[in-house]
């Protein structure tokens, strides 16, 4: 039997079909293709298993793979355990907004268009900017996205990246950069955070310049000295930021940045074992027309009622091919929802209060883990320590007792093979900071 056994279609239902479209069988629609390209054999499944066999099935399937609810985690590096409210799922399982599809007819997406028209305005709250996208893809995609406006922007083709910036944005990059006519460069770090003198350096001749606040290393930056040697150069400054962290931190805009990206999922999104999540782009006005994906703007219908519209749509669909900033949806809306639906459950002082959680934890790490620091600054919710053995060794052995105790930045980073990258949400107590700590004293003994 084949996967059509899981299918609701009966065999009356396949015949009146045929019959509808004037065939006989199945294969009649495929005479066309030569015999030689035909798949000639049933497929290699298994045959159809009822309904509770099948869970059953899942279920196992399911039960290999490793979760925060069953292994203790300290994982970061760019996707973080943090909570996620319960009223999330239950506005997320709405028809409404689950199926919702791009929302080309205001008239019959009113509902819609607000909520993306309430995210982005939320999202120019946290950055200090004017003006949001509605989403794009991840925080990876929004920084080649960010390349290709200050490539029209500015006239130049050179791209500047801080070592710190998380190495999956630097990759990213790259692999779009070509694609732009443009050359990437990376400025080193200095014991852990990048020294703005050299940032201004190779900012010079460049289109733009990107750091990470905090960065990759769990340490704050120096961004607003950043942010001003990029611009002294000439280069749009941009700032790759956690929006969990802009409750503490100041926004972007307000030290002067062109544009402010990231990765949107600490807010709003489970880990998912790495996606999908959605990314945020926000800018000053003189970039809007060149901003990837769409930007819903308000307005007022005949009646003076107020109203939403798709008042900017950049994708090749759209325009002509040569105006199109994207070729690509470039847009998570059901996920950014879910970050727009958690930022106003937390509210402004609820997103304080997370900040400082996440920074407190951190502190206390510092203080009862007793390992070296890998880099004495300052940090957010992520501290680096020194192991007395590799740092990939550290993880495996602690995996072993249940605890997933963090990144292992020689994955990334030559040189820096005994460094382990903790990573301290409002998930984690005190009790949890405990156990990791007498976990990592046995395996590295």
């Amino acid at each position: 039997m084949s996967i059509a056994g899981y299918l609701s279609l009966t065999d009356a239902d396949l015949s009146a079909m045929l019959e509808a479209i004037g065939v006989s069988s199945i294969d009649d629609l495929f005479e066309q293709i030569p015999e030689g390209v035909r798949f000639d054999r049933p497929l290699d499944v298994p045959e159809a298993l009822p309904e509770a066999a099948l869970v059953r099935h899942f279920e196992q399937l399911a039960a290999r793979n490793a979760d925060t609810s069953r292994e203790l985690s300290f994982l970061g590096m760019g996707i973080y355990d943090h909570y996620v409210p319960s009223i999330v799922d239950t506005f997320l399982s709405r028809g409404e907004l689950l199926t919702a599809y791009t929302p080309y007819q205001p008239e019959m997406s009113q509902g819609v268009l607000q909520a993306i028209f309430e995210y982005q305005t939320a999202i120019c709250e946290l950055t200090g900017m004017d003006v949001s996208n509605a989403s794009g893809y991840d925080g990876t995609t929004v920084a080649a996205d960010a390349c290709f406006i200050a490539r029209h922007h500015t006239g130049r083709s050179k791209v500047v990246l801080a070592e710190t910036l998380n190495p999956m944005v630097r990759q990213v990059v790259k692999t779009y950069a070509p694609g732009f006519g443009m050359e990437v460069t990376e400025v080193p770090h200095d014991g852990g955070t990048i020294d703005p003198a050299r940032f201004a350096g190779e900012a010079r001749d460049a289109a733009i310049a990107i750091f990470q606040q905090p960065n990759a290393f769990g340490c704050l930056e120096p961004a607003p000295e950043l942010a001003a040697a990029a611009n002294e150069g000439g280069a749009l400054s941009v700032a790759h930021v956690d929006l969990a962290s802009l409750g503490l931190l100041e926004a972007p805009g307000a030290y002067g940045c062109a544009m402010a990206i990231g990765e949107g999922q600490s807010i709003g999104n489970y880990q998912s074992y790495g996606g999908p999540h959605y990314g945020f782009l926000a800018a000053g006005n003189e970039f809007i027309r060149r901003m990837p994906g769409r930007i819903v703007g308000e307005t007022t219908d005949l009646e003076g009622r107020r109203g939403f519209v798709l008042t900017l749509q950049t994708r090749e669909q759209h325009i002509r091919r040569e105006k199109a900033t994207s070729n690509m949806t470039t847009n998570q809306t059901l996920l950014a929802l879910a970050g727009l639906i958690t930022l106003c459950w937390l509210g402004p002082e609820g997103l304080r209060e997370l900040g400082e959680t996440c920074t407190a934890l951190a502190a206390y790490a510092k203080e009862r883990v007793g390992l070296p620091l890998a880099f004495e600054r300052p940090t957010f919710k992520e501290v680096a320590f020194r192991m007395a053995i590799p740092a990939r060794e550290v993880v495996a052995r602690a995996r072993e007792r249940g605890v997933h105790p963090g990144y292992p930045l020689g994955r990334d980073y030559p040189g820096l093979d005994d460094v382990l990258l903790v990573a301290l949400t409002e998930k984690r107590t005190p009790a949890d900071v405990d156990r990791l700590a007498d976990v990592l004293s046995e395996v590295c003994s």
